[in-house]
């Protein structure tokens, strides 16, 4: 689901990119939006990829989604505190670094035990 919703959203950028670039000042100095949109729907085809891994191989795939959502994240924060730049920067803040935090927490979640098949005495 976050590897979708991913490469949708860097889709999204690369389509039609967000008009209001006010939280994202100092991501725009290091590189383009269009550029930041590829990296989405890099980690989102990342995680999709991975989501098709063996338990405990598809952690890569968490990791592409919370690393672009982090740096996001970290993005409008700063852009709010103490940049002072967008005073609704918490906001963004909190939608992405949730997002990302998901990623984080089930890296460690275990897979469910694949279900048994009792064997059938031929009746």
């Amino acid at each position: 689901m976050k590897g979708t919703i991913s490469t949708l959203y860097g889709y999204g950028q690369l389509v039609e990119p967000v008009r209001d670039r006010r939280g994202l000042c100092l991501l725009l100095k290091m590189m383009p939006l269009e550029a930041w949109g590829a990296v989405w729907l890099t980690a989102g085809l990342t995680a999709l990829v991975c989501a098709w891994l063996p338990s405990r191989k598809d952690w890569p795939g968490f990791l592409a989604v919370w690393a672009i959502t982090a740096t996001w994240a970290m993005a409008y924060l700063v852009s709010w505190w103490p940049l002072g730049e967008y005073e609704r920067g918490w906001v963004g803040a909190l939608i992405f670094g949730a997002f990302g935090a998901v990623c984080l927490v089930a890296i460690g979640w275990d897979e469910p035990p694949r279900a048994r098949t009792e064997p059938t005495d031929g009746r």
